[in-house]
């Protein structure tokens, strides 16, 4: 009895005890970090802006006929002066056959006229003839020259028509958009192809009237291409001189560099334009990461131990670095990967 008893006061007493202290959080072994630093950077505004060709065209048909033959197809790379569409050319054939047929009679009918006015000319020297008909044979050949100039005319433009059956590109390019089938009919007008030269891109952002005198003094800025991840620096800024009444805004060109991969007319950008220099707080990018409402980092401490820290960003920095407004201090840690780090501070 008296063991039962026993037993029975050791178990009331644990229940009754404090529970064990938390287990501390181990440091996190190999965890990448870098410190939070105050340096100068260009402070910047940004604006959205769209990427666009600055030779983009639409190759349109110049005369009727049927088509007969389609080249190139969409994202096809074209070269210059390579075929790209042809058109039925037997209707545009027979005309030239037609108009060379009348270029031969007029030239044979000004050989006429020309022999029988140096006849009456000479009839005229043996006064067999008057100047009266001397006159009509003058009158006559000129006539036929007047003629045979139409008719090369004609037959010029004939052939001009003709080579109109053959579409060649314009500029080295890809093709953006194809506008018919094979067999269709193309009459005058009707456009054919649509491409664009993949080496020459711009972005165009619409800016506040306020900050044009701004951009303009730096003549600075970069293009942010969110769906890509990539920052590209402008090579050229030009400012259009006209504003639009209804926004009150200014249309901005800036121009990028040659054969960008991966870029094309339409994608979405932003363009961020310097407009000073000053000290600014940055952190970087990877560290940053966002959970619903939440923007944080973890801090890792003198111990190694990572801590989550909810921050406020800015919009300074670069494709490596983010400005932070609070919730960090320079010279502090940050992990630089924040999925490692927050399983290391759970543990």
């Amino acid at each position: 009895m008296r063991a039962v008893a026993l037993l029975a006061a050791a178990v009331l007493l644990a229940a009754c005890g404090e529970a064990p202290p938390p287990k501390a959080t181990a440091p996190a072994a190999g965890l990448k970090t870098a410190a939070a630093e105050v340096r100068e950077v260009d402070l910047t505004t940004s604006a959205e802006a769209v990427i666009e060709a600055v030779r983009q065209s639409t190759v349109s048909a110049q005369i009727a006929g049927r088509i007969v033959e389609l080249r190139f197809d969409l994202g096809d790379y074209v070269k210059k002066g390579d075929v790209i569409v042809r058109i039925d050319e037997r209707a545009a054939s027979q005309a030239l056959a037609a108009s060379t047929a009348q270029v031969r009679e007029a030239e044979a009918a000004a050989r006429n006229a020309r022999v029988s006015l140096e006849r009456s000319r000479q009839l005229l020297a043996q006064k067999f003839v008057s100047q009266a008909a001397v006159d009509k044979a003058e009158a006559d050949y000129k006539q036929a020259q007047a003629r045979l100039s139409a008719m090369l005319a004609g037959a010029g433009q004939a052939a001009t028509e003709r080579s109109f059956a053959t579409i060649v590109a314009p500029y080295s390019g890809v093709v953006s958009a194809r506008h018919v089938e094979l067999g269709e009919m193309a009459v005058p007008g009707k456009p054919l192809m649509t491409g664009f030269d993949p080496a020459s891109l711009r972005a165009v952002a619409n800016v506040p009237q306020t900050q044009v005198a701004a951009i303009q003094a730096s003549g600075k800025a970069r293009i942010e291409i969110p769906s890509l991840g990539r920052w590209i620096d402008v090579r050229e800024l030009t400012v259009v001189p006209s504003a639009d009444p209804r926004t009150h805004t200014t249309r901005v060109r800036l121009e990028l560099p040659d054969d960008l991969r991966g870029v094309y007319p339409g994608v979405f950008a932003r363009a961020h334009f310097t407009v000073g220099r000053a000290p600014r707080l940055l952190a970087p990018r990877a560290a940053v990461f966002q959970r619903s409402e939440l923007t944080g980092v973890y801090v890792v401490d003198d111990k190694g131990v990572p801590r989550l820290r909810q921050v406020r960003l800015g919009t300074a920095g670069d494709e490596s670095s983010v400005e932070v407004l609070a919730g960090l201090r320079p010279g502090e840690r940050v992990a630089l990967e924040p999925v490692k780090a927050g399983i290391a501070g759970a543990r």
